[in-house]
């Protein structure tokens, strides 16, 4: 193994095929896009240089403002109610279910291969109030609760659209937390035991910081998953009412290939990049404290 590793003409022949195709695949169309960013038009009517004219628009663009708070608000909804009730899901299999879990691993997973649309009609007729009432309005009517149409209002079709992305991925980090609870020594957990750390105590000083890693892991890969969603929105609402449910993708995706202008889609897509990196930096930021203490 040290003379492969240490033959530059081996690692060039390893590594050469894989570095060609990501430089292909990523990097050349990531600078095309940035290029694009400085430039007004399209392939069919041509492009005209415009120097720092898109930044400005953007910097002046209320719909943009209003869709990076879409985006902000989905991501932080999502990835918390994902990553927490994976947590506790990974918890309901190590601790309760503990040998006899595969079933029900199986059952919760079972939405993450759902299709994209047919989860979203699916949740449309859950929701829906015309022609016939779904079952969400039957449930809350025998609660005594009444509410109107769902997708009339900006804060009700938001609501839909998290409570679905939630229920179709919860078990996806269910199954990943429990990968990395499972790897925590049953003798530190019955030592543990043995000194009293029972229940909550034994979750919050002994479980937490061991697995830590991994939530911190399903934290960044939920972020950056929730800060670029568009097939559920595009689904479900097609970002109404109006442009309440708009994230910076779907306006993206509309001003590039709807709209026809290259260069301001490329400008929101650098927006949104900014964004993953920064909140990506600030969770690594921050885990860096102990999860234990308050």
């Amino acid at each position: 193994m040290r003379s492969v590793l240490g033959d530059r003409r081996a690692i060039a022949v390893l590594l050469g095929p894989a570095l060609l195709l990501y430089t292909l695949v990523m990097l050349v169309p990531m600078g095309w896009s940035l290029g694009y960013t400085f430039f007004t038009g399209n392939v069919i009517e041509g492009f005209s240089f415009d120097g720092l004219g898109n930044f400005t628009k953007l910097w002046q663009d209320p719909q943009a403002r209003s869709a990076l708070r879409v985006t902000l608000e989905y991501g932080a909804a999502v990835t918390v109610a994902q990553v927490l009730c994976g947590y506790l899901l990974a918890l309901l299999y190590v601790f309760v279910l503990r040998k006899s879990s595969a079933f029900v691993r199986t059952l919760v997973f079972f939405p993450v291969i759902l299709p994209t649309v047919a989860v979203a009609l699916m949740f449309q007729k859950l929701f829906a109030i015309a022609p016939q009432k779904g079952l969400a309005g039957i449930a809350f009517e025998a609660l005594g609760l009444h509410h109107g149409d769902w997708f009339a209002s900006g804060a009700g079709a938001f609501f839909v659209i998290v409570l679905m992305d939630v229920w179709r991925s919860m078990g996806f980090y269910g199954v990943l937390i429990y990968a990395g609870l499972l790897d925590i020594p049953e003798e530190t957990l019955e030592s543990a035991r043995l000194d009293g750390a029972t229940g909550w105590r034994l979750i919050r000083h002994i479980v937490l910081p061991l697995s830590w890693p991994v939530v911190l892991s399903s934290l960044v890969f939920s972020i950056n998953g929730t800060l670029k969603v568009f097939d559920s929105v595009l689904a479900l609402t097609n970002g109404g009412p109006g442009s309440d449910t708009t994230p910076l993708t779907l306006y993206m995706f509309r001003t590039a290939f709807s709209y026809g202008d290259y260069g301001y889609g490329s400008t929101i897509a650098l927006l949104l990049t900014v964004v993953c990196l920064g909140v990506t930096l600030l969770i690594f930021r921050f885990s860096r404290r102990d999860p234990t203490k308050g």
